[in-house]
């Protein structure tokens, strides 16, 4: 069976609301089995199989720390299991692939086949300054769908996780986006034929591909981290003394974190393919720039296959997210519909319930973690302004680039550039300032990153405001320089600063999102949650299409500027209301609530 499973007792009871006579109200808080409903017919849940059996508490294996040793010992990261590394290089893949088609989807659908070209979307060289094209569909329906396309990609992963979760389990969900996806890949190189091309027909393959390539996206993305991290078995702190003598507390808030980092260093090393694909699309053709990324993706099955044995595979458990539900239609009920009630999800923890003669079918970890879920869907309703100014609203950055002065670079390569700012500084937080920090006692907690993560976007979009009016100023066309045939002197490289500091602001913010979703999650909807995290990319792009009127001259200015405002003053409410999730605990687990229920009452029988 999976981790954490010591003490996860759960009886056939009634429900909150429901009560049919006399039951054991101190075995059902003691936690004695009476019946556990937790599914074992999958063949992934098998043990043997998975080498989860050692997941239980192991005291001389792992000495827990004393509370002295919790608060002096310095905190270390677990080491990292080769299947999470190979799951790593996974992601490496797929999103090598993703982003090395979307790189260059803005110009294949924006501008027409460049004149003078050879009619593959390619421009013709003696004209460096200017830009691939094939579709010619113009800036604003050419963001709408970039949005569009963006919107679904982080939309159906609630529909993914949930199969995951519920049905099949994150692996097989994860092959079954594999398989849509590579279909997706064929159809795009097929599309982008310059036979096709040239005839104006290559809008209804690329929108098929389109579609197709957001729906596996979508269906594998939100199942890839939770099991990442799954690989990392024993999930609790514990004191190790390592060569040089020092004793150490390995954290698993810090191995997550870690891991974390990792992770989304693979996932940018992938994308930094996509810097590659644009110089393909600008000198040779859009069919080749679809096809490298595909063959990369061959990648992915053939990694699946080979790490497969090796893989901690999570069985799926529909009953767990059956019992969140209904929890929180529990609390919504006994708070008459008062989300903000103090009292909130005291009113349906077993203990009190128990004092009105009810028994549930769910323990208080059960609660806690209803609750715990819900404050980080809390958290990551902050996260679509913060991603408007995370390299501007819909295709702004790439279309200022292509207003400005490039000497043959293509315009949107500095959109890609990205993922080359990630490569290097999560390594840089993960080996150089995490541990600086923690030898120091200096404690950076989850909301004071993301905080620095808003901190670092507001910047980054009011440098994209400054260098979009002096594109203005500078243009031959003045404010209207988007559909100007001559460039502002400015060079595209000014576009840097922005751009390194958009990509900054990603790894204080969504790394500590993903740690947050797993953490706070209950185990068997963990891919769930982060699906729920991903959502908000997707609500940024719903916002990003109210503002689509808006992307045109001779308002640019205000697409970079009004975002920043906006997330500016978002910020501060967020520290002051959040700030206190900086000391919680990181990840709870059954025994814990036990030992407090335990305590409780022997506290009860000695006032008695």
């Amino acid at each position: 069976m999976a981790e954490n499973v010591v003490g996860l007792n759960v009886q056939k009871v009634v429900e909150p609301d429901v009560d049919q006579g006399v039951h054991d109200v101190k075995a059902q808080l003691a936690g004695n089995v009476v019946e556990d409903t937790r599914s074992t017919h999958d063949a992934e849940s098998q043990p043997a199989s998975l080498g989860e059996a050692s997941s239980a508490i192991d005291d001389d294996a792992y000495p827990p720390p004393t509370e002295e040793e919790r608060k002096t010992l310095r905190k270390v990261f677990d080491s990292i299991p080769i299947s999470a590394w190979s799951l790593c290089f996974v992601e490496l893949a797929e999103r090598a692939s993703y982003y090395g088609v979307k790189a260059v989807f803005n110009n294949y659908m924006q501008f027409p086949l460049p004149e003078g070209g050879p009619g593959t979307g390619a421009i013709d060289k003696s004209k460096p300054n200017s830009h691939a094209g094939a579709l010619n569909l113009g800036l604003q329906t050419a963001s709408a769908l970039g949005l569009l396309f963006t919107f679904l990609a982080y939309v159906i992963p609630i529909f993914g996780a949930w199969v995951a979760d519920t049905k099949i389990g994150r692996y097989k969900t994860i092959l079954v986006g594999v398989i849509i996806g590579g279909v997706a890949h064929v159809i795009m190189v097929g599309g982008a034929a310059p036979a096709l091309l040239k005839v104006g027909k290559g809008v209804a393959p690329f929108i098929v591909s389109f579609f197709l390539l957001a729906i596996g996206a979508g269906i594998f993305k939100p199942n890839v981290a939770p099991t990442v991290i799954d690989q990392y078995k024993y999930q609790r702190e514990y004191t190790k003394v390592l060569k040089s003598g020092e004793k150490v507390l390995v954290d698993p808030e810090t191995t997550v974190s870690h891991i974390m980092l990792i992770f989304y260093a693979f996932v940018n090393v992938g994308a930094f393919f996509s810097i590659a694909i644009v110089y393909v699309e600008k000198y040779h053709s859009f069919w080749l720039a679809f096809l490298l990324p595909g063959i990369v993706y061959i990648l992915l099955p053939v990694l699946l296959a080979v790490m497969y044995k090796r893989t901690v595979r999570k069985p799926p458990n529909g009953s767990e997210l059956t019992r969140f539900t209904k929890i929180t239609i529990s609390a919504l009920k006994r708070s008459k519909g008062n989300i903000f009630s103090k009292h909130f999800w005291d009113n349906v923890k077993p203990s009190v319930l128990a004092e009105r003669n009810i028994l549930v079918s769910y323990s208080e970890k059960d609660v806690d973690d209803a609750r715990r879920t819900w404050q980080a869907v809390q958290i990551f309703l902050y996260i679509p302004i913060w991603n408007l100014n995370d390299g501007g609203v819909g295709a702004v950055l790439s279309n200022q680039g292509a207003a400005m002065s490039s000497n043959g670079a293509p315009n949107d390569l500095l959109n890609n550039f990205n993922p080359l700012v990630i490569i290097i500084f999560s390594p840089f937080m993960a080996h150089i300032v995490y541990p600086f920090l923690e030898r120091r006692k200096i404690k950076f907690g989850r909301i004071n990153r993301m905080t620095l993560g808003f901190a670092l976007a507001i910047i980054s979009g009011v440098i994209g405001a400054i260098v979009q009016y002096r594109v203005y100023e500078t243009s031959p066309c003045g404010y209207y320089a988007s559909d100007c045939d001559g460039v502002s002197p400015i060079s595209i490289w000014w576009q840097i600063p922005n751009v390194s500091l958009g990509a900054m602001s990603e790894v204080f913010v969504n790394v500590t999102s993903y740690e947050l979703a797993y953490a706070r999650a209950p185990e068997h909807m963990r891919a769930t949650v982060v699906a729920l995290f991903l959502f908000m990319t997707a609500l940024s792009s719903a916002l990003g299409e109210i503002l689509i009127p808006a992307i045109a001259d001779p308002t640019l200015v205000w697409a970079w500027a009004a975002p920043a405002i906006a997330l500016f003053a978002q910020t501060v409410i967020f520290w002051w209301t959040y700030r206190s999730v900086n000391d919680d605990a990181f990840m709870t687990h059954e025994e814990d609530f036990q030992q407090l229920t335990t305590t409780n009452e022997k506290a009860e029988k000695e006032e008695k």
